[in-house]
This record gives structure tokens, sequence and C-alpha cells, in this order.
């Protein structure tokens, strides 16, 4: 059974938009700091407002499919949709309000509201792609989908970093921008509307609490630490490569960097897409994934030049990491426990190079956690929900919910950061920080290849 093009077509710019405006926070991280005059701790609440809210949309949307059944199954899949499309729309039309207010608490519920619109959308959307089409094609279509997400988190950085801190200022920085990208999401709502979109069924398989599921069980604290790992690394990369042991580069520069951070992501997404296809020949997968890893570095090197924010000197590196991470991807294979096993072993031995260097060294190994975050979210997802049938959609609010791991460890890693502030050692703590992803993606390697399967 073939996915409908009509519903993914729609689904994936879903996916591109909540991606672009996921990636803005770390924009808005130093944007806000440097407004506020705030600690590394108090400034990375943006991100704990924001993945809070999936905490505490999804633990409300499971108390009530517990006790009243599914929303989702009674609303339908559109229908969920559009109400969390308006309900970002809402939060997003609220940065008017806290420009104006210049409270630093309104931009927190305003970034509160958005999580809980992005809340429904992922908890209709991720289980919706997986299960439109055939079973053994999961991974690869949310794969793909998650990978147009990731185009947008790649061109967050470079649009809303140009618009934050180059086109507009002062409070205009912010007011315009989310006012736009409100409007756009209410557009996007009303499209949703007037798309006729299948409702998926089909035979159950399990049943009864979600939670007796154990790749569920696992794959909960799996999303929370692959979300805290790759939030926390995305929110401190511009501060990062500050460092006078990194680059010292001013944030105008480190917001190409950030860029290329997602775009990894973007990229490894869509050679994913084409690895775990359960549809290719191996031979016909041993060509393709070659030639799109060219494309997908010629993209990258394409939204470069448009934006004017890195020479082609700059990206051969990058090149060099994209092959590295189409070889891991072969020798993988196409089981998405495997692959994912694979992959946080490689983010983690990237964390283990940022902490122990300085230089370029740390800017590639740093960038190169994108390439290998890529494939995880879609295959931990595609894992733990594997066989619950008619219960999917409470097992994909339990993981949604556990996107609060976004929430919780970046303050964490800002409040070890802020120990050396002040002292000759500020430097060295920021480096030692990225101990806290680390641990993040060791328990990942566990999950892919134990802690995924059934028994």
């Amino acid at each position: 059974m073939r996915a409908p093009i009509r519903p993914m077509v729609v689904l994936t710019t879903l996916f591109f938009m909540w991606g672009f405006m996921t990636v803005m926070n770390d924009v808005l991280v130093p944007h806000l700091k440097a407004v506020f005059t705030l600690t590394y701790a108090q400034s990375l609440l943006v991100q704990f407002s924001f993945f809070g809210a999936y905490f505490l949309g999804s633990l409300a949307y499971y108390a009530v499919s517990r006790s009243s059944g599914d929303p989702i199954a009674r609303l339908g899949y559109k229908r969920a949709v559009v109400a969390g499309l308006v309900v970002s729309a809402a939060g997003s039309l609220l940065f008017v309000p806290a420009t104006y207010l210049d409270t630093y608490g309104m931009y927190l519920l305003a970034l509160f509201v958005l999580g809980l619109g992005f809340t429904l959308l992922q908890i209709a959307a991720n289980p919706f792609v997986a299960i439109i089409g055939a079973p053994e094609g999961a991974s690869s279509r949310l794969n793909l989908a998650q990978a147009f997400n990731s185009l947008g988190t790649t061109l967050a950085p470079l649009i809303g970093g140009t618009l934050i801190f180059e086109l507009f200022r002062g409070d205009a920085a912010v007011r315009w921008p989310y006012a736009a990208f409100g409007a756009l999401l209410l557009l996007q709502a009303l499209w949703v509307r007037l798309t006729p979109l299948p409702e998926p069924g089909g035979e159950a398989s399990f049943s009864g609490d979600a939670l007796q599921h154990r790749p569920l069980r696992w794959g909960m604290l799996a999303i929370f630490c692959y979300v805290g790992a790759e939030v926390a690394v995305g929110s401190l990369i511009i501060n990062l490569l500050k460092l006078d042991s990194v680059l010292g580069l001013p944030e105008t520069d480190g917001k190409n960097f950030l860029g290329l951070y997602w775009g990894g992501a973007m990229v490894g997404r869509f050679l994913g897409a084409v690895a775990l296809s359960g549809r290719m020949s191996v031979r016909r997968r041993q060509l393709l994934l070659p030639a799109l890893a060219l494309v997908m570095f010629a993209l990258l090197w394409g939204i470069n030049r448009l934006s004017g924010a890195l020479a082609v000197e700059h990206l051969w590196p990058m090149l060099v990491l994209i092959l590295a991470n189409m070889v891991v991807f072969m020798v993988a294979g196409r089981r998405p426990g495997q692959v994912l096993g694979f992959f946080a072993a490689a983010a983690l031995a990237l964390c283990l190079a940022v902490m122990a260097t300085g230089g370029a060294w740390t800017l590639w190994a740093v960038v190169a956690i994108g390439l290998f975050n890529s494939i995880q979210w879609s295959n931990i997802f595609t894992l733990a929900i594997d066989g619950l049938g008619p219960a999917t959609g409470q097992g994909s609010s339990l993981l949604v919910m556990m996107i609060v791991g976004g929430a919780l460890v970046p303050p964490l890693q800002g409040l070890f950061i802020d120990l050396f502030q002040g002292s000759d050692d500020a430097d060295v703590g920021f480096h030692l920080s990225f101990l806290l992803p680390a641990l993040c993606y060791g328990f990942l390697v566990w999950y892919g290849f134990r802690g995924s399967q059934r028994a």
C-alpha cells in the first residue's frame, strides 16, 4: 500500500513550519539574553517554556484518552491538525503584545501557547505519517517528512537570524517576524481545512493501556534524551562559537553554522528516507545514496550562496561529514533499531570531541552532531508505536509528552556553564558541559540495540 501523495504533501508542510519555528527559539535565546541581561540558565527558560508546553499538553491529552477515549479517534486527524495550527498561530501573535509590554514573562507565555499548538500537531501528524502507508515503510516516510521539518530548521537560523539580528532593530526584531508567522499559520489552517484528507484505520494488534508496551515505555525516555540533547546543543552553538577557545565568532557569523547543524539533520533525514526504504533493492540503494549525498551538499551550498552566509571554501568539511554519514547508513543496514544505535554512538563520540578539542575541530564536531541526530526521532517514534493499533494515539501523546526533555536538559546544561562563569575556567566549563548530551546519546545507543525490542 502506497502512501497517498496529497496528504503527504500537506503533512510535510506542517513538519516544515513547526521545524522552522522551533529553531527560531535558538535565535531568540541569545537575543533575549542580551535584551534582558539574563544568565545562561535564565535565557534557556525560552526552551523550558516552549517544550514544557509539550509535557503539560500531552499529559492532558493522555488523561483525556484514558478517561473518555482518544480525542483524535473521535475528532479525526484533520480537525486535530487544524486546531493545533490555530493555537500555534495564537501563540505566535502573542509576541506582538509581548514586545509592547517588554517583560520576559510575556515572551515565555507566548512560547508556551505556541508549544501547546505544536503539541497537538505532533500528536496527530507523526502517527498519521507512520500509519498512512505500508508498515515496512513507516520509518522511511517519517524520515522524509522529518527531512522537510529539517529544511525548516536549516532555514530558520539564516532567515530568523537575519530578521532579528540585522534587518529589524529593537522591539520590531521580534514583533514583525512573529506577526508574519502567525498569519502564515492561520493560512495553513485554512488550507488543511479545505483539503480532503483520509482518516487512516486498521486492525488492532494491541489493546489496553499503551504503557503496557515495553518499546513505548523505554521509547518515552529515548524521546526525552534525544530532544533534550538536540535542543541543548542547538541552543548553545552560537555561544560556543563565540568562545576564544573555539573561534571567537560574532552572533551574525555563528548563526550560519547553527544553520549547518540543522541542515545536517535535514541531509541525514533525506538519506534516511532512501536508506530505510523497504521497497528499494540493496544495489539501487547503494547507487542512489552517494548521488543523493552530493545533491544534499549542493542544496546546502545553494542555500548558503543565496543567503551570503558561508563561502564555499568554508563548506568542504561538511561534504566529508555527509559522506561519512552515508557510510554509516550503509554499514548499519535497514533495521531501524540498529541504525538508531549506530547514529547515537556517533553523536556521543562527537560530544566527547567537543569536550576535548578547540578551534575548528570543535566547530565541525558540534555541527556534525546534527547529521547523526537526523534519523533518531523518526526511528524512536516508529519503534515505540509499532504494534499499538488503536492505542497509537495514546502512545503518540506519551511520546510527544517526553519532548519535555527539550525544556529540562538545556537549562541543566546552562546551570553547569554558569558555575564556571567569571572564573579563568569559563571556556573549559562550557566544553565540559557537553557531557550531559553525551549521556543522553549513551542511553539512545542502548535503546537502539536492546531497549526497543519487545522482549
